[in-house]
């Protein structure tokens, strides 16, 4: 959706048709992704942090059956069947998840042609910035590139991870702590509408598997259980990442946590935080979402969290693994438990592949982020019973070499 909303706003009124070829496992999955349908809701302009639900299955309906796009103002006449080319068995040279829009006059002429690369978290690159890890960084007060970069940096300032992260954040963006905060507070509450329109829909999701949402029942029996039995709470964050993901399946406003395919694991497990812990403020919902940042990032710049690059341990792994280690830092751990909680949690993903039954983020990846949030669960409460310097750490390597991307 943000490749085609960037296309799309270059476009000028010469343009009479918008062609778009997908490669590779970005075709593969398309279906099941909803790549398609945000393709064509892009190039009207929509964006994903704000478009409205409600509108969206009008909006396909007009496109797919009157094939009329509305774009920058005027119709043109856009028909899914020609002008969404599937190549799933080509890829471009730089990533798996390629596209290419092409826009022509009314007489066949080339107006635009550009090449996009999704590269995972919702990130959205063009051909010619591909490289852009290796652009001029902007000077942050606390600059770190590894895990033990970062523990340096919270050992020799008596910083915690999130304090560091909001520092660097706060100089990235060029302004002041409580700005960043605020739009970390804005993303936590996509996540908890998410998991609140999860729990309360039901019926069965889209794309022929014949899969129903789960998550609603498994919600009510689980507030009997706590009325009737010694409560199990462990299991509510396995129930809330199931309403996320279920949502995501059908095509709901989900938060990239990492991904969309791990997308209900981080919500879950702050959202227990502040359910079931007396001790949940504002302030550590904003610290968990900070310090899960900067573990993702640690796998984003060292290795990938692309399943389409190294498989299902760089989304639900890394996932669990941002999870654990947040976790861990808001019920009172340090950066070193922090570190052992995310080791831990990518360490009993290493080499979980992505194999969704028929390109669908269904099954199993549904269930494999409700397992992942509970054993993030565990993995960050375990991680403050020892100090975190008696095991050999992986993290500082990026878990080389099951999560290093093909042909590095």
């Amino acid at each position: 959706m943000k490749a085609a909303a960037a296309f799309a706003a270059g476009l000028d009124a010469q343009t009479a048709r918008i062609a778009i070829d997908i490669y590779g496992s970005l075709a593969l999955t398309g279906y099941g992704h909803g790549t398609f349908d945000a393709l064509m809701l892009g190039l009207e302009g929509s964006l994903p942090h704000d478009i409205p639900l409600a509108g969206i299955p009008e909006r396909l309906g007009r496109i797919r059956t009157q094939h009329i796009l509305r774009l920058n103002g005027q119709e043109i006449r856009f028909i899914p069947d020609r002008d969404l080319n599937i190549r799933g068995n080509q890829v471009l040279p730089k990533h798996p998840n390629g596209l290419r829009f092409t826009a022509y006059a009314s007489d066949g002429t080339v107006l635009k042609e550009q090449v996009y690369y999704s590269v995972g978290g919702g990130f959205v690159v063009t051909e010619e910035d591909f490289e852009w890890q290796s652009e001029t960084e902007k000077a942050v007060p606390y600059p770190y590139n590894s895990c033990a970069g970062l523990l340096a940096r919270c050992r020799l300032n008596r910083l915690d991870i999130s304090e560091v992260v909001l520092a660097n954040e706060a100089a990235l963006a060029g302004c002041g702590e409580a700005e960043i905060r605020r739009r970390v507070a804005a993303v936590a509450e996509v996540m908890e509408g998410c998991i609140k329109r999860g729990l309360g829909a039901d019926g069965e999701l889209p794309g022929g598997l014949n899969v129903r949402r789960r998550a609603p029942q498994l919600a009510a029996k689980l507030k009997v259980l706590r009325e009737t039995e010694i409560a199990n709470t462990r299991l509510w964050p396995m129930v809330y990442a199931m309403a996320v993901n279920e949502e995501n399946a059908a095509g709901g406003r989900v938060v990239t946590a990492p991904t969309n395919g791990a997308a209900g694991i981080i919500p879950a497990v702050l959202h227990y935080f502040r359910k079931f812990n007396p001790h949940a403020t504002q302030e550590r919902v904003e610290n968990f979402l900070l310090t899960a940042g900067a573990i993702g990032i640690l796998y984003k710049t060292n290795a990938s969290i692309s399943g389409a690059d190294v498989g299902c341990q760089g989304e639900v792994g890394v996932a669990c693994s941002m999870a654990a280690g947040a976790y861990a830092e808001v019920i009172g751990g340090t950066p070193k438990q922090v570190e052992n909680a995310a080791e831990m949690a990518m360490e009993h993903h290493l080499g979980l592949t992505c194999d969704p039954v028929g390109g669908l983020v269904q099954i199993p990846c549904i269930e494999r982020n409700g397992i992942a949030a509970e054993k993030a669960l565990k993995l960050g409460t375990l991680a403050l019973l020892e100090d975190g310097t008696d095991k050999k750490s992986r993290s500082t390597k990026s878990s080389e070499p099951c999560c290093k991307p093909a042909g590095t």
